[in-house]
């Protein structure tokens, strides 16, 4: 959720406003924030994890992150997804065994989402690691996209970026 967004619908809406997060391989929704009026805030946190469910902060060797320094954002718990059907390579290369298995919670999910701890508990989304975006909702793979353009004959070289057009 954007901090405009936010703001708006707080101003002209009276009723509570909470921002989710999460990916289709951990049952949708992971965490949650209630929406506040805060000139202090630059975005809307993703706010912290819902019962059930352990949110880790990790650098690439698999290591705890302290507040306020960026990592990638891993989910376990019980609503993780058990991985992709009939990708077996794509499913071990993106639910690993946790290292930190608290509450039985023996695998995580690697999201691709940076993200870091904020003083009060709450997660803050930065971004990818990768050249996914999203685009209303759906995740799309920039990648993919210059490769089904490549093989057009005549084609010789593509680069495709997201953006807003106002």
């Amino acid at each position: 959720l954007k901090i405009d967004l936010q703001n708006e619908c707080l101003k002209k809406i009276d009723a509570a406003l909470y921002n989710l997060y999460g990916p289709t391989e951990a049952a949708i929704d992971v965490s949650y924030w209630k929406c506040e009026l805060n000139d202090k805030l630059k975005t809307v946190p993703i706010g912290k994890p819902i019962d059930n469910i352990e949110l880790l902060i990790l650098n690439k060797d698999l290591k705890l992150l302290p507040v306020g320094v960026v990592g990638e954002l891993h989910i376990a718990g019980i609503g993780l997804s058990v991985g992709y059907h009939n990708k077996t390579e794509l499913t071990n290369e993106k639910f690993i065994p946790n290292p930190y298995c608290i509450d039985g919670y023996d695998r995580i999910y690697k999201t691709g989402d940076l993200a870091r701890w904020l003083l009060d508990g709450n997660i803050e989304y930065l971004g990818r690691i990768d050249h996914q975006v999203k685009i209303n909702g759906l995740r799309i793979e920039l990648g993919e996209i210059e490769y089904q353009i490549s093989r057009i004959e005549g084609i010789e070289d593509v680069k495709v970026i997201d953006r807003i057009d106002k």
